[in-house]
């Protein structure tokens, strides 16, 4: 409402300089006429009797006449410039209304006082308040209290800065102030120009109340699946525990009682000089038995291998070293201290090198790999570097689909407290590089 009463007051005044404009140009144009008039007259009567001084006068005002319509057309291209740039101003000043009803962000301006002197239908919306009861009203009513002291000294500075806009929010989170007394969280910029020798200032603001409840519901989203992912591999470790320990106590136990009764039945077949193609059969069998109690003793190891529970950390990974040499002829060497830590970090560790080492016999194709894994200050650093192709192709960018051995290793390194990133090595090959702090709740439950 108030602001269709600022539009009609100025509506009001232009009518007002284009009737002064009007009338001015009427009482030009007929003294113009009146002036010619009595000219004429007086040059006429100047002839007919022969007065010299006064034809001159006479023409001397028929000149004034002339210069008067000459003033009056030139008024008259004044008056219609001026018409023009008042429609365009009025077009201008309807499209900037238009935009500053439209906008779906709340605008508010203020004069150097900090009273509200616009306030459009979207602030109405956002703080509950009609224009006509906002405008007028000190800016800071619409803040909460806490913050008016500290808002007001930064419009204060903003003001002598010259700067023409500043973004507001950056450093700290900014509250507005409903007329029922509720506060919301919003974000704002801030703009300033000089208008009659004073300052206007103009704050565009939006509510982020939406947007808040968003990311607090993605954060507790991304925390569930955390804790989801810190489940799954925690069940699956348990999972790997338990089979592997059955493996080896139920399954390798009855594979060992099955090669002695074969051998047992050879010795009685040879004893009995049975036919030698039954004998050879019986071999045969204890081959394959033999066979599948190293295959089960690989599986049980590859699932857990004893070392980790038995002797720590680092004895497993050199044991896994001569294991992957003698399995896939890659020669790994092992540089690496034993850090105190609990059962949980160290199969975290463990299992980064075994993905990491299993990722190399895939597809990096090479023949040796260094492992270093030490303690700088209060960080723990495991380095693996192969001599393997490196790249072949560009590495994943952000967001697209990665292996799924690097996603496992980097949610281990994140259980860890840590991260995990991988670079290509000049000459050939990659390197894993692991770093987590040494002071994470992984750890420390070994030091409590």
């Amino acid at each position: 409402m108030a602001e269709k009463d600022a539009q009609s007051s100025k509506a009001t005044h232009r009518r007002r300089l284009q009737l002064q404009s009007t009338s001015a140009e009427l009482v030009v144009g007929g003294l113009a006429i009146l002036l010619l008039a009595a000219s004429v007259a007086r040059l006429a009567f100047a002839l007919n009797a022969g007065d010299a001084p006064f034809v001159l006068l006479a023409s001397a005002s028929i000149s004034a006449v002339i210069a008067l319509v000459f003033y009056w057309l030139r008024l008259r291209k004044l008056r219609a410039a001026v018409a023009r740039d008042l429609s365009y101003l009025e077009k201008s000043e309807a499209r900037l209304a238009g935009i500053i009803r439209s906008s779906m962000e709340a605008i508010i301006s203020v004069d150097d006082s900090q009273r509200v002197v616009l306030f459009n239908p979207m602030a109405e919306t956002l703080f509950g308040c009609s224009a006509r009861q906002a405008i007028g009203r000190p800016l800071s009513d619409f803040i909460p209290e806490r913050f008016r002291g500290a808002h007001e000294a930064h419009v204060r500075r903003f003001g002598v800065t010259g700067v023409s806009e500043r973004q507001m929010g950056k450093q700290r989170p900014l509250f507005a102030l409903h007329t029922d007394g509720r506060e919301f969280p919003i974000e704002a910029s801030i703009s300033q120009i000089e208008v009659n020798g004073g300052k206007l200032f103009t704050v565009m603001l939006r509510d982020t109340t939406e947007r808040a409840r968003a990311e607090a519901a993605l954060r507790r989203s991304q925390e569930e699946l955390q804790h989801l992912s810190d489940s799954v591999l925690a069940t699956r470790e348990e999972e790997r525990h338990r089979i592997a320990r059955e493996l080896h106590d139920d399954l390798g136990q009855r594979l060992s009682a099955l090669k002695m009764d074969i051998s047992l039945l050879a010795a009685d077949l040879q004893a009995a000089r049975s036919d030698k193609a039954l004998i050879d059969q019986t071999q045969a069998m204890q081959h394959v038995i033999d066979e599948t109690i190293v295959a089960v003793r690989q599986i049980s190891a590859d699932l857990r291998p004893p070392l980790l529970d038995e002797l720590g950390l680092v004895p497993s990974i050199e044991w896994m070293a001569k294991n992957f040499r003698q399995r896939f002829g890659l020669v790994v060497t092992v540089h690496a201290q034993e850090l105190a830590m609990n059962e949980r970090a160290a199969i975290s560790v463990f299992r980064i090198v075994q993905e990491a080492l299993n990722n190399v016999v895939r597809h990096a194709d090479a023949t040796r790999v260094e492992i270093e894994f030490s303690q700088q200050e209060d960080v723990l650093e495991l380095s693996i570097q192969d001599n393997g192709h490196g790249w072949s192709g560009a590495p994943p960018a952000v967001g697209e689909r990665k292996p799924l051995g690097l996603l496992g290793i980097r949610e281990r390194a994140r259980l860890l407290g840590g991260q995990a990133t991988i670079t290509h090595v000049p000459g050939g090959g990659f390197r894993l590089s692991v770093s987590f702090p040494a002071v994470h709740e992984a750890i420390e439950e070994a030091r409590t």
